[in-house]
């Protein structure tokens, strides 16, 4: 058997074993015009798969961009595939964006292949990252710090994007070109080692290889180890978690008494709140502090997360605006995207009291217009509807058993002598209370955008 051959076999057999493509479909190719697409592009077209190629141009290379250009259109001509084309102005996209231009490159590639392939009814994207590229990646994970996901190398195929080429090296994929008698073209910039990627591909796996030649295929089996073990991993993971946690709307629930109990409380930890656009390094202090006082807050841009009792809430930030609103009259208003119904009811003999705890039913005589609802402020004071004495708002609600978020996001409704009238979805002031003397009601309905 000749050594293409063999080669391209190790490769049909690797996209039949994850069930890669399917031959009644359609594909992309990549195609840049180096050496790794060359051969992922005519190894798919002599394993008999339905595909056309697209080049991107991103003008960094001066004429060297134009050449490769012009390699892949020979290219495609020669074997008869469609070859789709497009130019990109990449620096000035990652000026306009404030990116790195090694991103604005990836951004701009990837959304145009997504688009490409919708108009052209293609089943996914093929892209010639080969083992030496999975060696790589897993090393770059392994010095940035990384979990046990970061060690499995890159994936065969994730969100439309295929790989059928990490099964064979860069030295296999040189000799099936070169048995061929296929030319390549070299991006000089591949050369330098500018970048982190090219620092470990020119320094850093020479280096390890004069400690054993066969380092790269030993860390390629090793992350195909690791991916294996991790399916068990990820199973145990998914039962630990959700055991430890309880969704409530955006609100997360995680119950320290469970958490503590799972083999790897503090690994748990991480593959709960990592979702939450908490860092390795947050997630760790978070930890080492677990049995920090109620009331412990962090935050990030997105989330809040709040210590409380024997439980951690995680919420999304709260966009509470502080500004109070009056209501001078019955009407319906909207208050922060929420709405409060304000009746006048006069009481008949069948009038029965509202018992849901969205509606506050009071007697009109004692209270006074305009109303003003607002967030609770430190110092208000009520007299618990059924109560003679009153009490802190703050004390009540911690008999509530209410979290510090809860209490921050606490609505009230006040009248025009200030008095509180409504602890809003709680409970109303004994004050105002409906009697057998009371004739005319005022009833107030409280609907939130969050229910």
């Amino acid at each position: 058997m000749s050594i293409e051959q063999a080669i391209l076999n190790k490769v049909r057999d690797f996209i039949d074993r994850n069930s890669l493509l399917d031959k009644s479909c359609k594909y992309l190719v990549a195609l840049s015009g180096g050496a790794d697409s060359t051969a992922l592009l005519l190894m798919l077209k002599s394993l008999g798969y339905n595909i056309e190629a697209v080049h991107c141009n991103f003008k960094l290379r001066g004429d060297e961009s134009d050449r490769d250009e012009q390699f892949c259109v020979d290219l495609c001509r020669t074997n008869n595939i469609e070859l789709h084309r497009i130019h990109f102005d990449s620096k000035q996209y990652a000026q306009l964006h404030k990116v790195s231009i090694e991103m604005a490159a990836r951004d701009l590639r990837y959304t145009y292949f997504r688009q490409l392939m919708r108009d052209i009814d293609a089943a996914g994207i093929c892209v010639a990252h080969h083992s030496d590229d999975s060696v790589e990646t897993l090393l770059m994970n392994l010095v940035r710090g990384t979990g046990i996901n970061g060690l499995t190398g890159i994936s065969p195929v994730n969100n439309g994007i295929i790989r059928p080429l990490l099964c064979i090296s860069r030295s296999d994929i040189e000799m099936y070109l070169n048995a061929l008698k296929q030319d390549y073209v070299t991006d000089s910039t591949n050369l330098v080692n500018d970048v982190t990627r090219n620092k470990i591909r020119l320094d850093v796996i020479p280096t390890l290889q004069q400690i054993n030649p066969s380092v790269s295929a030993n860390i390629a089996r090793t992350a195909e180890r690791i991916n294996e073990a991790v399916k068990v991993f990820d199973a145990a993971m998914k039962k630990a978690v959700d055991e430890c946690i309880e969704k409530k709307g955006d609100t997360l629930y995680i119950m320290l008494d469970v958490l503590m109990k799972q083999t790897s409380p503090e690994y748990t930890l991480y593959t709960i709140l990592k979702d939450y656009n908490f860092s390795s390094s947050e997630i760790e202090d978070i930890y080492n502090n677990i049995n920090a006082a109620s009331g412990t807050e962090y935050r990030n841009a997105k989330y809040q997360l709040l210590f409380d009792r024997n439980t951690i809430i995680v919420e999304p930030v709260d966009g509470i605006v502080e500004k109070d609103m009056r209501f001078p009259e019955e009407g319906v208003y909207i208050y922060n995207d929420n709405k409060f119904r304000i009746e006048r009811i006069h009481r008949s003999p069948e009038y029965i009291i509202p018992r849901s705890k969205n509606i506050c039913a009071v007697d009109a005589s004692k209270i006074k217009f305009p109303l003003t609802a607002g967030l609770a402020k430190t110092g208000d004071r009520f007299i618990p509807f059924g109560m003679k004495g009153s009490k802190l708002l703050s004390d009540y609600m911690t008999d509530r058993k209410m979290s510090l978020f809860d209490k921050r996001r606490q609505l009230v409704i006040k009248d025009a002598e200030d008095r509180i009238v409504w602890l809003v979805n709680e409970r109303t002031d004994n004050r105002f209370r409906i009697t057998d003397e009371t004739v005319n009601i005022i009833k107030i309905s409280f609907s939130s955008s969050h229910t």
